[in-house]
């Protein structure tokens, strides 16, 4: 395991709620969560369904709006951010989700090429070369030009980790990416995950169901009913 002492804080939440509905109707999902994590720090969030990991995953990218609490991602607070202030943050985070999310009608290199479309100074060239390196890290080199329909399950999530690392974020985000997978399959991509993640000193926010892998984890966080337990 690594150790964090002279790491820098990527994520820094505290005292964060959250709500679902209006007035009467209004709802706590999450509460009172508090939670640091490291740069390049493999962080895995277990949990019962339903008991708010996916909603935390999609505050913490920037994809729903902070209403109460602080979350701080690489200094700077996303509550009352502005939408261009969110879209600025989203470009420095991957995403991995279990359904993969590939566009069927892309190829796997235009697939990962769409990530790239979001970082700004960038060719076309550069984003060609880029994709391709990326593929070819993934072992999906010789599969450039295939679509979706014609990969398997780990090869679809290979490239969904291509995509989600092109751009170099500082945070990847992946909700159950081996859920759908096979045993081999599973531990390949996560194995594949935790290497790449090494290389570019990318922090990840796993949320598993997968006890099969656990191993990769530096540490291992655990929410039940909205509130966040931690484990050494």
């Amino acid at each position: 395991m690594m150790s964090y002492l002279s790491s820098t804080t990527i994520l820094e939440i505290t005292t964060l709620n959250h709500y679902f509905g209006h007035s009467k109707l209004r709802t706590q999902t999450l509460f009172d969560i508090n939670l640091t994590i490291k740069s390049g720090e493999i962080v895995i969030m277990t949990g019962p369904s339903g008991s708010g990991k996916t909603t935390l995953l999609t505050l913490i990218g920037g994809l729903r709006s902070v209403q109460e609490g602080s979350l701080k991602f690489n200094g700077q607070e996303l509550l009352g951010a502005s939408n261009e202030e969110l879209v600025q943050i989203r470009r420095q985070i991957g995403y991995i989700f279990q359904a993969h999310n590939l566009l069927d009608f892309l190829t796997a290199m235009q697939n990962v090429q769409m990530s790239l479309e979001l970082q700004r100074n960038i060719s076309s060239r550069e984003s060609y070369i880029y994709s391709e390196r990326m593929l070819q890290s993934v072992k999906l080199g010789d599969r450039t030009n295939y679509y979706p329909a014609d990969l398997s399950g780990g090869q679809k999530q290979r490239v969904a980790i291509a995509r989600a690392l092109v751009g170099h974020p500082k945070l990847v985000l992946a909700d159950e990416p081996t859920a759908a997978l096979d045993s081999k399959s599973g531990r390949d991509v996560v194995t594949l995950m935790q290497h790449l993640a090494k290389e570019q000193n990318c922090t990840i926010l796993m949320v598993t169901h997968d006890n099969r892998i656990l191993d990769i984890a530096d540490r291992i966080i655990n929410m039940e009913d909205g509130h966040l337990m931690q484990h050494d």
